[in-house]
């Protein structure tokens, strides 16, 4: 078998077989507290607090009590994790993203590679259809690791069992695909589900 040859389809979850938009979430938290969305956005995304929810360290309480005491939160455990997961929908792009993996699975392994917690992902797997179609999921809260360091990818790897450049990786986001393909991983920039179809095509697999 060619050295070259892709064994395995890696995907990235959000805007890819799923769609999210956060800003959802912040304008509705906002209406709980004394910060704007703006505010809300760079205390979720830049704070230590949400990275560590993500790896894995901190419980699902945990993080509501740290969230509730930085924002002074007015609002119950409950009713956050509800405004906190419904961000998430299905469009046309995921639906054919979707169709695309199931087709894949039937001669390849397919595998998911997520930033994602524990709330994100209990939901999306009790109200999503997106995981029957991978074989594997590798999931940053999990690993204890989040995209991009190296070591998530060099755990993908030894875990799926094959060389790097077998992987074919797709993400929606350039410097995490830029990170995989330092590591060796088939790394492409997803955009489309016609330009995925494309990327395949251009490692000799037809869809």
């Amino acid at each position: 078998m060619p050295p070259q040859e892709i064994k395995v389809f890696l995907f990235d979850l959000g805007n890819v077989l799923v769609d999210f938009n956060h800003r959802i979430a912040l304008e509705r938290i906002s209406a709980f507290c004394d910060k704007s969305p703006a505010d809300l956005e760079k205390f979720f995304f830049e704070s230590s607090v949400t990275g560590a929810f993500e790896r894995g360290e901190v419980a699902p309480e945990e993080f509501f009590r740290l969230v509730k005491e930085a924002l002074g939160l007015r609002l119950g455990y409950d009713s956050f994790v509800s405004i906190w997961n419904e961000v998430f929908s299905l469009n046309t792009k995921n639906r054919a993203v979707y169709h695309i993996v199931n087709s894949l699975r039937q001669k390849y392994r397919t595998a998911l590679l997520s930033n994602t917690n524990i709330l994100h992902y209990k939901y999306l797997k009790e109200n999503f259809p997106v995981f029957g179609v991978l074989h594997e999921q590798f999931l940053s809260f999990e690993m204890g690791l989040v995209k991009p360091q190296e070591q998530i990818y060099e755990k993908v790897i030894a875990a799926l069992g094959v060389l790097p450049e077998n992987i074919f990786y797709t993400d929606d986001r350039k410097e995490l695909v830029a990170c995989a393909g330092k590591m060796g991983l088939k790394g492409f920039v997803f955009t489309s589900a016609e330009q995925l179809i494309k990327d395949i095509s251009s490692c000799g697999i037809k869809i």
